[in-house]
């Protein structure tokens, strides 16, 4: 057997607006632009409201496809974290000082001031300058990552 041997009546298209045996409207419905010969409506069209199209416009603000890092303060560290423990974006995890987008944005350690604990920080975390002098100068570690020491 093949596709054209296949039986079935086709179904003839609904021919509207020809007069003859469909009612005083030929199948139209009543009055208005749709019902007129040669309409045609903008699929876009919402009948005189703003479109969706336009109205996304008009909506304010900006949302970064590159966002920024997460924020973790240096005082925040020293309070959560105890002398000699490892700072690291796991343990900030374990310790909600930061959500999981930090896994793909990043987190940076930002602050000055007193660090009073000497505290191991993993590279993986990007440090500002303040933070950095702080934490060398309390004592504290910056610990390259494995993966850095091979690139």
């Amino acid at each position: 057997m093949q596709i054209h041997e296949i039986g079935g009546e086709k179904k003839r298209r609904k021919r509207i607006g020809r007069g003859g045996k469909r009612g005083t409207y030929s199948g139209k419905g009543n009055k208005g632009q749709k019902a007129r010969s040669g309409a045609h409506v903008n699929p876009l069209f919402e009948g005189g409201r703003s479109s969706l199209v336009e109205r996304l416009k008009k909506v304010r603000g900006f949302k970064s496809p590159h966002p920024k890092k997460s924020f973790v303060k240096l005082s925040d560290v020293a309070r959560m974290f105890s002398a000699g423990e490892t700072v690291s974006l796991d343990t900030l995890l374990e310790k909600r000082m930061v959500s999981t987008d930090a896994l793909k944005r990043g987190c940076k350690v930002i602050g000055s001031g007193v660090l009073p604990k000497n505290l191991i920080f993993e590279s993986v975390l990007s440090f500002s300058d303040g933070a950095k002098a702080c934490i060398e100068e309390h004592k504290g570690l910056i610990r390259e990552s494995p993966e850095e020491k091979e690139a």
